[in-house]
């Protein structure tokens, strides 16, 4: 039961704030009334699957795979996977380039990913569009749309 409330606070920890360390997710447990050691920390970092992408306050942060891939199936993220060449920010706004013929197959899977930053896309033969509602959002959304890539 100690296990199941613990990793469902580090999932909330980690929903809530940047954590760039095990050591400071020690601390942030520690301070949520969980005594555990780095070694217990780094067992639930692998039991929930957690990486590390791009923070916006950070230089890194932990994240879990359902906030990066919520509702998209693994031949989804394959085919994104596959006709994707390249992801560029550009202020509040994502370019994303394809293979030719491909660009709304890579703007569904956006699409369907859901990402509450997101504010629309548009989709041409090799290029997706993305619009967020400012700088801050794009770079969250660059950094979840980079680990999709190499999942």
């Amino acid at each position: 039961m100690l296990r199941n409330a613990r990793h469902g606070k580090i999932l909330e920890i980690i929903a809530e704030k940047e954590v760039e360390t095990q050591e400071e997710l020690c601390a942030e447990l520690s301070a949520a009334g969980f005594s555990v050691t780095q070694a217990t920390v780094s067992r639930d970092i692998k039991e929930l699957h957690l990486f590390k992408v791009k923070g916006t306050k950070k230089r890194f942060r932990y994240a879990s795979a359902k906030d990066s891939e919520s509702g998209i199936s693994d031949k989804m993220r394959s085919l994104f996977q596959t006709c994707v060449e390249d992801i560029r920010p550009v202020g509040n706004l994502l370019v994303i380039k394809t293979l030719n013929g491909n660009g709304s197959n890579a703007g569904v899977v956006v699409d369907r990913l859901g990402y509450r930053e997101i504010v629309g896309t548009i989709s041409g033969d090799d290029t997706v569009l993305i619009v967020c509602e400012n700088v801050s959002d794009a770079h969250s959304v660059y950094g979840k749309l980079e680990t999709l890539l190499k999942m």
